[in-house]
């Protein structure tokens, strides 16, 4: 890892034209890692572009005030990761979560990097910073940009590492936060960053419509194994009712794990085409064996799946059944 992180603090260096970019529907993880770097690399007078599959949630604008983050067209942006020297994936190590920008990302003659803190990377990069240990890649770029300059963290970079790492960490109750994840957000705080306008920014500016979506989420749940697992649903119908989209379904998870005695907790939401599906754990429940069993990946306690032409229903049985065994 160390000579990994000395190989691309050359390239920051040393390279001038960077694109960065994140997963499908992203969340304040991807994207406050995302302008963090973007930040640090503008100020060195590096040319920086963040292109994404998706466009921005409205409650994580505010991590972007200088409009950098740009929603990925295939006519406008082709050209910008064609003639890229450096392009930066952040906070996934899967090429197909990049969707409509998968095919520009491979063919392009960039240098790759990857940064990321999830499991089993897909081998498309030259240089990987994955660490499993951390808790977010906020928490990883935190430590690279440290090593490029002790002094470098400025206001909006530190607002931009500390939502990522609170957003990531369940506003820092998930089991790999320790006393190390806050000696770093001490630091964020020391350098800008404002908890209370971040956590009102991020969780209490919901919509109408999205009080009502997790009204009809709540109403959903159900126990299985003796009330060792609960999980809730959000359908297509749901979704039209209330206005709402996929990305208002953000942090549900924690919904079913809120129940007393609970171990596990599993999130099914309907798509157009498939099953979304997110899985959270205790202890040591290894969730992602799970999300592994129905293509997915991710955590020991926190993992998650896509699946396509599929039914709700069938795979929501097929799943309650096979996850018998991780909770009995």
């Amino acid at each position: 890892m160390t000579q990994t992180l000395e190989a691309v603090a050359r390239i920051l260096h040393q390279q001038n034209s960077f694109v960065l970019t994140t997963h499908v529907n992203p969340d304040g993880d991807g994207l406050g890692s995302e302008v963090a770097l973007a930040e640090w690399l503008a100020s060195r007078g590096k040319q920086v572009t963040i292109l994404n599959h998706s466009a921005t949630p409205d409650f994580y604008l505010f991590l972007d005030p200088k409009k950098r983050i740009r929603k990925f067209s295939e006519a406008a942006d082709a050209q910008s990761l064609a003639s890229s020297e450096v392009i930066i994936v952040l906070d996934t190590n899967h090429t197909d979560r990049l969707r409509s920008m998968e095919s520009r990302v491979l063919a392009s003659s960039a240098i790759k990097i990857c940064i990321d803190h999830h499991l089993d990377p897909q081998p498309f990069a030259q240089h990987y910073i994955i660490d499993d240990e951390a808790t977010s890649t906020g928490e990883i770029v935190y430590r690279l940009l440290l090593q490029l300059d002790a002094q470098g963290i400025s206001p909006l970079i530190a607002q931009a590492l500390y939502c990522a790492i609170m957003t990531d960490t369940g506003s820092f109750r998930f089991p790999r936060v320790d006393a190390e994840t806050h000696r770093i957000v001490a630091h964020l705080i020391e350098c800008g960053a404002d908890p209370v306008q971040i956590y009102h920014r991020v969780y209490e500016q919901w919509s109408a419509g999205r009080i009502q979506l997790l009204g009809d989420a709540l109403a959903s749940l159900k126990t299985e194994y003796g009330g060792r697992l609960a999980h809730i649903t959000i359908t297509q119908e749901n979704l039209k009712q209330t206005g709402t989209n996929e990305v208002d379904t953000d942090n549900f998870t924690i919904y079913p794990m809120n129940v007393a005695g609970v171990v596990a907790g599993i999130f099914f939401l309907e798509l157009n085409d498939g099953v979304k599906i997110s899985f959270r754990s205790k202890g040591e429940i290894p969730i992602n064996e799970l999300a592994k069993m129905f293509g997915g990946n991710g955590h020991k306690n926190a993992a998650g799946a896509r699946l396509r032409n599929c039914t709700l229903a069938e795979i929501r049985n097929q799943v309650l059944q096979t996850a018998k065994q991780f909770v009995s």
